[in-house]
């Protein structure tokens, strides 16, 4: 290639590249044409919206976002199992309360079976905090099958409906406050950037998929 290129004469390639263009006469009255002020193009700017949508996104912005003293957010319910693994999840504003919550996080639920029929979706016993302490909702959770195992208040006035027996499964709670944890590790979902709910429900499905797959 250095010797191609030494055959070749700069000065006589840079008098054939205006040659092409015409006389210097022809170029002045071309420039001359030139509709409106020549200036500094102006900087595009990616971002705002587009069609009155936005394009970028924001942080902590969007639907299903909800203001808490910590400041803005989405909340998480999870429901797991022994291992940690999420039979059922729903994102929804931080601002109201947790408790109210537990049965639409349960209608979640859908566990293939090994073989023919519809997924299940009431497990056995459900282990929650004493914040879920309330008779009507075990009544509730009782109709359909599913036992509710909470610590009593403090100031309780009704008498105790479980024994310390069955309330000894509370012990194992710890699992879904690592799959919290679990959860906290996607930098993805720490901080939600996304402005439309269902691009933030994908990404969660997505991480709890593969704690579902790390647990096979």
């Amino acid at each position: 290639m250095a010797r191609l290129a030494g055959a070749v004469s700069v000065p006589q390639y840079l008098r054939a590249a205006p040659a092409g263009l015409g006389s210097p006469r022809r170029m002045a009255q071309g420039v001359a044409r030139v509709p409106g002020p020549t200036g500094r193009p102006r900087p595009t700017r990616l971002g705002c919206n587009l069609g009155r949508r936005p394009f970028c996104p924001g942080e902590n912005g969007g639907a299903c976002v909800g203001q808490t003293t910590r400041g803005k957010g989405t909340k998480w319910r999870v429901v797991v199992d022994g291992h940690g693994v999420p039979w059922g999840n729903l994102l929804d504003s931080a601002s109201p309360a947790e408790v109210p919550l537990l049965e639409p996080t349960l209608e979640t639920i859908a566990v293939p079976r090994n073989g023919p029929g519809r997924p299940r979706q009431k497990p056995e016993r459900v282990i929650y905090d004493k914040a879920c302490d309330a008779d009507p909702r075990r009544q509730r959770l009782a109709k359909r099958g599913i036992e509710l195992m909470c610590p009593h208040r403090r100031h309780r006035v009704n008498p105790p409906v479980q024994d310390g027996r069955k309330r000894r499964r509370y012990r194992r709670r710890w699992t879904v406050e690592r799959t919290f944890a679990w959860l906290g590790n996607c930098r993805r979902l720490l901080v939600r950037w996304e402005v439309y709910i269902t691009m933030d429900q994908a990404f969660f499905h997505v991480a709890c998929l593969l704690m579902t797959l790390r647990q096979l």
